[in-house]
């Protein structure tokens, strides 16, 4: 059992609150977290304690942990950590991205691109078994250029 401090506590809870996602290496003897001053060991003990009581959701990949706040853990750590109803973590605020002009995109602005579409034949090398003589490029070799006077 780890008896984690008050204040290493509210740490974590504060970051999670701010961000809505924790990421922990598995390593538990890994002496520091990577966002938090607080002991890595500690951020998995605080999580494991918050996904028990479903205020977090768990997933593992790669030998990390990631953890997701769900809606009642929001509403949880507005509690404890005596937050407005009008703040939420940035999981959950939309954010515009600005243009090159300075103004945000709508759907309609976006560029439409080809896409993988229309790619064949065009770069290095050339279109490969279309190339050549008697390909239906072999019709344009046979024409000549008006010779200049």
């Amino acid at each position: 059992m780890v008896l984690v401090s008050r204040k290493n506590r509210k740490l974590i809870l504060e970051y999670l609150f701010k961000e809505g996602v924790v990421t922990v290496a598995k390593d538990g003897m890994k002496a520091k977290h990577e966002h938090i001053d607080v002991p890595n060991l500690h951020v998995m003990m605080v999580m494991k304690s918050l996904t028990s009581r479903d205020y977090v959701k768990q997933k593992f990949n790669w030998q990390w942990f990631y953890y997701f706040l769900s809606d009642s853990g929001i509403e949880y750590l507005r509690e404890v950590l005596s937050l407005p109803p009008q703040v939420f973590p940035a999981t959950l605020t939309k954010q515009t991205r600005p243009t090159r002009s300075g103004q945000p995109m709508d759907d309609d602005d976006r560029p439409k691109g080809k896409g993988k579409k229309g790619g064949k034949g065009k770069g290095k090398g050339g279109g490969g078994w279309a190339r050549g003589k008697g390909g239906y490029d072999g019709e344009a070799e046979k024409e000549e250029a008006p010779a200049a006077e």
